[in-house]
């Protein structure tokens, strides 16, 4: 079946002060996949590591978001959503809200795919079914609430609205039309919207170009580039993959942006310096068929492969020319994030993996077995600890604090 989705250590007393950050969006603060996070420890001891935690969420692929020491997710269970809100160090639940939605399970496990946006003291929500959500993040208190697509008239795409709220100045923008949808973060009032065709399963990425402030996103059919403001659109290009399903972030590092699909589209890297994007170069050697990769010092590290094949492969591509440096055989898909220059790797399987950021070689400093079941969701460091979750919303809490004097 073709599917899509576009979805600790020894404890020891005290820990010492590490450069922690809280990762309060998806993709973290840079909305790159990196975080500045420094001090936690990529080593781990051979009984592997010590699990803080674990706690039932219900069935999805939502990440999570962690900020003020409290986390937020989202999972179905008996065709109801949950956005649940939980402290970060114990796991304990501070408050939960439900409404009704489908499981919508149609080639995959279903439920929620997008992550919850924490702003200042809201927390935002989207649904697969467009129900759009602002709570009062300490206390789950609904500020507003409306479905946004029956609101701006436009269609779900094949699995439901899978890209996470972005808050940008007074506005919050949503992966739902064609090319983007934008409302006041206050109310909920829509600025603007865009046409009545599939939105794609990414996430909108904020670009600065000289005064001006664009999104790029993607469709199911092109990567659009539109005004913060307006919505205005100012360039598309086209990038067709079957079922629509471009589900992977784009990449912006200047004037170039890097795209990727799966269903053998591949990937390319534009240059967007004139009113008109060009191709750089384009192949099929990464193809982010759920999740984007991340750019370090110039090379990208990613999964390459689709749900439905027999192996893919963790990759490390140099941007500038696409050529892959190194592959590393994995079975399923897989997902990552990066932290203090190293790769923090899940894999389908639930084996959770520390490698060196190097475009040399793939050498894990550390590994170990954290869940089961299916593990297509991004990994999470945030304030010296991992969160990794499954398809059937066992979410596990990794301690990698550092021991006092340990870096």
């Amino acid at each position: 079946m073709r599917r899509c989705i576009a979805i600790g250590l020894l404890v020891f007393s005290p820990a010492s002060p590490l450069a922690a950050d809280d990762w309060y969006r998806w993709r973290g603060p840079h909305l790159d996949g990196v975080s500045e996070e420094t001090g936690w420890l990529a080593e781990w001891p051979k009984e592997g590591p010590s699990i803080a935690w674990r706690a039932s969420v219900g069935t999805g692929f939502s990440s999570v978001t962690v900020s003020g020491g409290r986390l937020y997710t989202m999972g179905n269970r008996e065709n109801t959503d949950t956005v649940y809100c939980l402290d970060a160090a114990t796991g304990k639940q501070l408050w939960k809200h439900s409404y009704q939605s489908p499981l919508d399970d149609r080639f995959f496990e279903g439920g929620p795919t997008s992550t919850p946006t924490i702003d200042g003291d809201c927390v935002y929500t989207l649904s697969r079914q467009g129900e759009l959500f602002c709570f009062e993040a300490a206390t789950g208190k609904i500020r507003w609430s409306k479905n946004i697509a029956e609101e701006a008239n436009v269609r779900l795409p094949g699995w439901g609205f899978a890209g996470s709220p972005l808050v940008q100045g007074d506005l919050l923008v949503l992966a739902v039309g064609e090319a983007g949808t934008a409302v006041e973060k206050e109310t909920g009032k829509i600025v603007w919207t865009s046409a009545d065709r599939d939105a794609g399963y990414n996430t909108p990425v904020p670009v600065r170009r000289g005064e001006k402030s664009i999104l790029i996103l993607a469709s199911g059919k092109f990567y659009h580039a539109v005004e913060l403001a307006t919505g205005k659109e100012l360039w598309r290009h086209r990038w067709l993959v079957r079922f629509g399903c471009n589900a992977a972030d784009a990449i912006v590092d200047g004037d170039r942006v890097f795209i990727s699909s799966g269903y053998n589209r591949g990937a390319a890297l534009l240059n967007i310096a004139s009113d008109e994007p060009t191709v750089v170069w384009a192949n099929k050697d990464m193809q982010n068929q759920l999740n984007a990769s991340v750019l370090i010092d110039g090379y990208l590290y990613g999964i390459d492969g689709n749900t439905h094949g027999s192996a893919t492969n963790l990759k490390c591509m140099e941007l500038a020319s696409g050529q892959v440096r190194w592959a590393h055989e994995m079975k399923g898909v897989g997902s990552l994030m990066a932290a203090g220059g190293k790769l923090i790797v899940l894999s389908e399987q639930g084996e959770l993996i520390i490698a060196k950021a190097a475009p040399e070689v793939f050498q894990p400093s550390a590994r170990a077995k954290v869940l089961g079941g299916k593990c297509w969701t991004v990994p999470v460091l945030a304030q010296g600890r991992i969160y990794c979750r499954n398809a059937d919303g066992e979410l596990v809490c990794v301690d990698v604090r550092a021991p006092d004097g340990v870096q």
